[in-house]
Order: structure tokens, then sequence, then C-alpha cells
């Protein structure tokens, strides 16, 4: 399938050398232990989420941030792990449009958000199939899934019901969706998500937008009491994954095609955005307030130099390679020039980089 097809090109210069891999750049073995499970059964999940206690736990956790319990949310970390395990399920969509429950070490289909057809799971169908990428569990149980083509739903976690909030081809603000991606909701049930640009049309053409470096990307928050929604920021580069703070104040957004985090402040004196950590070793994705209070940012592809520069880095500066190749190059041929390299990060609230978790060639 070549290129870009049938939409339009809006190609723009863009430089910044790779950071230096020292420090927690340092190249490690952290992730070489790792595990695969649901083998050949989950195809491609994105996001995750977890109900009952987990879900409680996480509340109270923000809760504590506003009264000073300190030692107890730190009592509360170190458990989680453990009562996750043994008391909660874990919930996640896969590039075929399916929504999954994994109760210990079952797998449970829940509902198929597009049409279900043996097609489902190909690159070709994704939009009629349907692609779940956004998943979290709201206060009344609910799981709350952000549908990349179309639109913003509430799904029973227990019978499979889905009910569509927001279609695609509403949108917010006279302005259809067109590929929603990332998804938090807060303790009040409000639900922020991102649209990660407005004229990506089909993933496919994701690697694309990363190519072309525009902002068209936004934040968007939905009010399921007035069933409302609103654009809260625009002008994003390719918006992906984001995470709240402990008290809410403020939300992490990852701008995959620039290699940054954002912060925008919903609420305080800081209103507006501000650069959270800027010139990552790779493409941000998922972000993840983890049980030790850091926030974990999955790495999708790293800009790790090596007997070449990397690939994306290298067409940065040149509008005119970019043009020529998303023009006459199959998408698979880009694969090749991707570095092999399993990475995520954690960041403490300072934006600063405490450690990396790695694995190369033999996670893959």
């Amino acid at each position: 399938m070549p290129g870009y097809l049938n939409f339009a090109i809006d190609l723009v210069p863009f430089e910044k050398p790779p950071a230096a891999l020292v420090g927690p750049f340092q190249v490690n073995k952290n992730l070489q232990s790792g595990k695969r499970i649901f083998t050949g059964q989950l195809k491609g999940p994105e996001s995750f989420t977890v109900d009952d206690e987990a879900v409680r736990w996480h509340s109270v956790r923000r809760r504590n941030l506003a009264d000073g319990g300190k030692q107890r949310r730190v009592a509360r970390f170190a458990s989680f792990q453990q009562l996750c395990y043994t008391e909660c399920n874990i919930y996640t969509g896969t590039v075929n449009g399916k929504l999954w429950m994994i109760s210990g070490d079952q797998l449970h289909f829940i509902t198929q958000m597009g049409q279900n057809i043996p097609e489902c799971g190909t690159p070709d169908y994704e939009p009629v199939c349907s692609r779940p990428h956004g998943v979290q569990m709201d206060k009344d149980s609910n799981l709350i899934v952000v549908d990349s083509y179309s639109g913003l739903y509430k799904v029973s976690p227990r019978t499979g019901e889905k009910t569509l909030l927001l279609p695609s081809e509403k949108g917010v603000d006279g302005l259809p969706f067109k590929f929603l991606n990332g998804l938090e909701v807060s303790n009040k049930n409000l639900i922020y998500f991102v649209d990660s640009s407005s004229n990506l049309v089909f993933h496919l053409h994701v690697l694309i937008k990363v190519i072309e470096t525009n902002h068209l990307g936004c934040l968007l928050a939905y009010d399921p009491v007035t069933r409302r929604g609103r654009t809260l920021l625009s002008g994003l580069y390719m918006a992906n994954g984001i995470a709240l703070s402990l008290d809410e104040d403020h939300i992490l957004i990852a701008e995959t095609s620039i290699y940054r985090l954002i912060r925008y402040w919903v609420s305080g004196a800081n209103a507006g955005k501000n650069v959270f950590v800027d010139n990552l070793p790779g493409y941000p994705d998922n972000i993840r307030l983890s049980n030790m209070g850091l926030y974990r940012v999955g790495i999708s592809t790293t800009r790790f130099p090596g007997f070449f520069f990397p690939f994306l880095d290298a067409l940065g500066p040149y509008p005119f390679l970019k043009r020529f190749i998303t023009k006459v190059t199959p998408l698979s041929f880009y694969s090749v020039f991707l570095h092999k390299h399993s990475l995520f990060l954690e960041t403490n609230d300072k934006g600063d980089i405490v450690a990396t978790f790695q694995c190369h060639l033999g996670c893959q």
C-alpha cells in the first residue's frame, strides 16, 4: 500500500539530535526476563485498566494526597501489585476490535467494538472492526472506551452492552474526531481523551503522521452528567497517551512525533501548558501512574544511535525527502529501519527521568 494514498501532506521540518546514552538512558537488560502471556490470543493489546479493589485503592491514593496521608499511600503503593494479582480483573482492547477481561490466568471475551468478521486483526479492516485504543474504569465500575474510529463509549464489563457517549462523526466544537487515542477518567467521572490528528483517518498512516511532524492533535473532555464535550487544548503533535496527576490538577500528554511529554494544568495558578520532558530516547506512547508515584512511559520506537543514524531523525530536517518517501514508499518498508529495542521509562513529578527498562532483540 503506497505511502499517503489520498490524504493531504503537510510536511514540517523538525530536528533535535537524540540524547546521549548515559545516566538513566544507558542501555540495560532490565526487561530481559520479561514473560509473554496469552501469546497468540491477545493481538496488539494497547491500554490496560483494573477493577474493584484496585480502583478503590487508586481513588483513595489520590484523595490521600490532599489530606497529607503520605504513610498510608506508601503502604497502599507497596501492596497494590499483590492486590491486583489476587483481587482484581484486568481489562484491555486489542487491534482486532475486541475488549477482553483477564482474570488470573483466564482470558474472557467481553464484546466486539465494531463488526466481527474473519478479517478483523488485519490492517485494511481496522476501521470496520474498530480499534479500542484507550480503556479505563469509572467509579461506577463501567469501562470507558475510546474507539479510534467510532467515538467514546461506556461498556458494561459484565454484559458487554455498549453505550455510545460521543460519536466521532459529531465530535466536539463542530469538528468530527479522526483518530481517538489516550484516555483518563477522574475521580469525579470527568473523561479526558485525545484526538491524535485532525486529518489522520487510518491507523496505517500513524507513521506517516509522525514523519509529517504537524500539530493537529487536541485534548478533549467529556462530562457524562451534562453529556457535553469540549476542547481543552489544541495544536498538539501527534497526541497519544495521557495520565492524570495524583491530585488531578494536571494531565501529562505524549506528543509522539516530537518525542516529548507536555503538562496541561487543568486548574490552579499554573493553568495552561508547559514542556514536562523533552527529547526522549524514543517515541512516547502510553503513560501510566505507577504504584510508586512515578509516571511510566512506554516507548513505541527508540531513537538509539546504532550503525546508522535513527531513520526518522535523519528525515526530520528535510521536508522534500519526507514528501518523496511518503509518496513512493510502501508503509511496510519503514519497519526495516526502525530499531528493535523494547523500552519504557520512569519519570518523577518534576520531569526527571529516574530509570529505564530495556530489552534488545530477546524481548521481540
